[in-house]
């Protein structure tokens, strides 16, 4: 999909705050409420809009503790790969886990309360994932910049 420069301006403007209004976002795309609405609905088909959520403040719900976990699996088979990942997608703790390049195999990004619960949750859970060599934790100190914003 072929994106102009007024699909561009209202991915940006549906980032930075997706309640708006198609008025809202008629009246700063200069465009009528019908355009505006048509342009969303095709971004969503084209899925270069996924969904809508809300961004929660993670110290009101106590999981301000940030963890990133390298994982370093046994070996590269395919039996280890898909039996790892099929077991991480059912950590709740896990909001993220890429596939990586380097001296390890995947980085997750994990939200917990304190560090009681990430030792708890590496001990029960995360360890108990069949297929990993080594682990290694690194804590946030400081969020410096957090973004859900893709520049377009």
């Amino acid at each position: 999909m072929i994106l102009d420069f007024t699909d561009k301006k209202l991915l940006n403007l549906l980032q930075h705050d997706s309640k708006q209004t198609t008025k809202q976002l008629s009246l700063q795309l200069n465009l009528s409420v019908t355009a505006v609405y048509e342009r969303i609905k095709k971004l969503e088909k084209g899925n270069v809009i996924q969904k809508y959520v809300a961004i929660v403040n993670k110290n009101k719900i106590e999981k301000s503790f940030l963890v990133f976990c390298h994982i370093k699996l046994m070996q590269h088979s395919k039996e280890y790969v898909t039996t790892f990942e099929r077991e991480v997608l059912k950590l709740e703790e896990v909001s993220e886990c890429f596939h990586v390049s380097g001296a390890y195999d995947y980085i997750l990004k994990v939200y917990v309360k304190d560090m009681d619960e990430y030792r708890e949750f590496m001990v029960k859970k995360l360890t108990a994932i069949k297929y990993i060599g080594s682990t290694q934790s690194t804590f946030a100190i400081e969020e410096v910049k957090n973004t859900t914003l893709i520049s377009t």
